[in-house]
């Protein structure tokens, strides 16, 4: 258990490292698998089955490795050849992952988290229940959060915004039924503390030089400096009444302040919530996805 626990946490840094390459998305990969975790949960699936839609849902981005920064930190709308490049992350994840032990676990929303139930989706036009439960429950918490999280050339929408769209979109877009989960979910405030938070109590930062994502974690201290990956900007951290604010030093990081960083303590956690998918997985006992 302890090796599988290991080979776990290792796909988990590798995802976070992907993620860290784009300066607008920290925090996304916690959103998605607690956001994944919750409608799983609220949608009465297995201890078992929650952890391993948790597990795809921290995953699933893991093929936007082979997508180059140009793309990925574009500051305007993708052109459709830059698109269709885009696209092919689901291809690349699924060939990251077929070898891999724990492949099990999140195979399925690694490589079908861009399916629709209309059959407009990709990469293979995947319809209704021909889309594996979990990538239809991880395509929901992916684009809610994408709808909710700003970007270069747009604000974040609101959690009713955002679960307006989802409401229009039952059906065609997203699955009915775990969308509406989602949307009471929201409507009872349970989203609250995942939406503009990039781990438990940590709200978003945003860089007050240039305006993407600096990504606090817990155990940075008053007056820590960090550091912006988009601009190099140097940070002062000023917490205050449970208050957090970033302070430009006017100062610049050199490439080792600049290097992302694995956070261990939030990893751990979620390697923990995992357990009992990674008994299932050992044991062969998960039903089909």
């Amino acid at each position: 258990m302890r090796n599988e626990q290991l080979l776990l946490k290792s796909l988990f840094s590798l995802a976070s490292m992907v993620e860290a390459r784009d300066p607008y998305t920290g925090g996304h990969l916690w959103r998605v698998s607690q956001l994944s975790r919750l409608m799983a949960q609220a949608g009465g699936l297995t201890p078992a089955e929650v952890a391993r839609v948790m597990v795809g849902g921290f995953l699933h981005d893991l093929g936007k490795i082979a997508v180059p920064d140009a793309i990925l930190n574009k500051p305007d709308r993708l052109t459709e050849q830059e698109y269709a490049v885009i696209k092919t992350h689901p291809a690349v994840g699924h060939r990251l992952l077929s070898d891999h032990p724990l492949a099990a676990l999140a195979l399925h929303a690694v490589t079908a988290h861009h399916e629709r139930p209309d059959g407009a989706g990709y990469p293979h036009r995947l319809s209704g229940t021909n889309i594996p439960l979990d990538a239809r429950i991880v395509g929901i918490a992916d684009a809610f959060d994408a709808m909710t999280s700003t970007r270069p050339y747009r604000r974040g929408m609101s959690i009713d915004q955002a679960l307006g769209i989802v409401a229009e979109c039952l059906g065609s877009q997203f699955d009915s039924h775990w969308g509406k989960l989602l949307i009471t979910l929201g409507q009872q405030g349970v989203l609250d503390h995942i939406v503009g938070y990039s781990e438990p109590s940590i709200p978003l930062q945003d860089c007050p030089a240039c305006g993407p994502i600096v990504v606090i974690h817990r155990h940075q201290v008053d007056s820590s400096l960090v550091y912006c990956r988009h601009c190099g900007g140097e940070l002062k951290l000023l917490r205050s009444d449970g208050q957090i604010k970033l302070m430009p030093t006017g100062a610049f990081g050199d490439a080792a302040a600049l290097q992302p960083a694995v956070e261990h303590e939030i990893l751990d956690e979620l390697v923990g919530l995992a357990r009992t998918c990674l008994v299932s997985n050992s044991t062969g006992t998960n039903r089909p996805m």
